[in-house]
C-alpha cells in the first residue's frame, strides 16, 4: 500500500520516502472549510505556494497538491500548482462530474487529476467520475460524515461508511475503471482511536486499497520517536493482515465493525 505523507518539513518527507513513503501532500485547501467544519475535530492546512515549491526541490517522490474545492479560483490554482512542479492535483468535495471535467481540462494533462469522494453527490455520481481519466481516487471520511449529517440530522460515525457498503461500492467503481483507490488513515500499529490502528490497516488490506495518508494522527503518534522509523513497521503490520487466512479475515472484520460501532454509540450524547 502506497503511503503519502502531509508534511511541509523537506527534511521529514526525504526521511520518510528513504523509509519507504511515496510521496507527500502540500494542502492548499481551505476555501470554506471553516464554515463546513464548525464544531468537528478536524484540521485545516494553511499550505503555501512556497512550502510546494520547496517540496518540489527537496524530493523526488510524487508531490500532490491538494487545490480547493472546484470555483472560478480554480484556474489560477492549477496553474500555480502545475508551474511549481506539482505531479498530481488532488481535488476536494466533488458534487458534480463536471467538476473534475474542468480541472481535467485545466490540467491538460501537464499533471495527474485525483478526485476525492466526499460528499453524498459524490457517492450518487461514482460510476461517472470513475470512468474520468484519473490518477486515483480518495474517500474522505471526515467531510462524507458531516455531509451526511448535515442531510440527516443524526450523528455519523467517521468510519461508518467502511462498516455499511458505501466505500466497498465506490471501490468497485473505482477498481472496475482501472484506478488506485485510497481511503482513511494509518498511524503507528500501536495506535489509533477509536479505532485501532491495526485493525483500520487489516480492514483496508481487506478491502484492497491501493493508497493512504498519514496525517494528524501519525504525527501526533510519532512527535516523541523518529517517524521514519514507523514506516516499515505500518508496512509490516499491512504485510501481516495480508497473511491472514480467510477466519482470520473474517474475524478481523467484525472486531473492526464493532470498534467502529462502539466508537459512534461513545459519540452519541445521553
Amino acid at each position: 500500500m502506497d503511503l503519502f505523507v502531509f508534511s511541509t518539513s523537506g527534511g521529514e518527507v526525504a526521511r520518510l520516502a528513504a523509509a519507504g513513503v511515496t510521496g507527500v501532500v502540500i494542502d492548499w485547501e481551505r476555501r470554506g472549510k471553516a464554515r463546513r467544519q464548525a464544531g468537528e475535530d478536524t484540521q485545516i492546512n494553511r499550505d503555501t505556494a512556497r512550502d510546494l515549491r520547496a517540496m518540489r526541490s527537496a524530493t523526488s517522490a510524487t508531490v500532490v497538491c491538494r487545490i480547493n474545492a472546484v470555483g472560478r479560483w480554480t484556474a489560477g490554482e492549477v496553474d500555480r500548482a502545475v508551474a511549481l512542479g506539482a505531479d498530481e492535483l488532488l481535488v476536494p468535495m466533488l458534487r458534480r462530474p463536471e467538476e473534475i471535467d474542468r480541472v481535467l481540462a485545466l490540467a491538460d494533462r501537464r499533471c495527474g487529476v485525483a478526485a476525492m469522494i466526499e460528499t453524498q453527490d459524490a457517492v450518487d455520481t461514482v460510476d461517472a467520475v470513475a470512468r474520468r481519466p484519473l490518477s486515483r481516487v480518495y474517500v474522505g471520511l471526515n467531510d462524507l460524515r458531516i455531509d451526511r449529517a448535515a442531510r440527516t440530522g443524526l450523528p455519523a460515525g467517521l468510519f461508518a461508511p467502511m462498516v455499511d457498503g458505501t466505500v466497498e461500492h465506490v471501490r468497485d467503481r473505482v477498481a472496475a475503471a482501472g484506478h488506485p483507490f485510497g481511503v482513511a488513515g494509518l498511524t503507528r500499529p500501536d495506535a489509533g482511536h477509536p479505532v485501532p490502528s491495526a485493525l483500520l490497516a487489516a480492514e483496508m488490506e481487506r478491502l484492497g486499497v491501493d493508497f493512504t495518508f498519514l496525517r494528524r494522527s501519525f504525527h501526533a503518534d510519532t512527535a516523541d520517536r523518529d517517524p521514519a522509523a514507523e514506516i516499515p513497521r505500518i508496512h509490516a503490520a499491512l504485510a501481516l493482515a495480508g497473511a491472514r487466512d480467510a477466519g482470520a479475515r473474517a474475524a478481523d472484520r467484525e472486531a473492526f465493525a464493532r470498534a467502529v460501532t462502539a466508537g459512534v454509540a461513545t459519540a452519541v450524547p445521553a
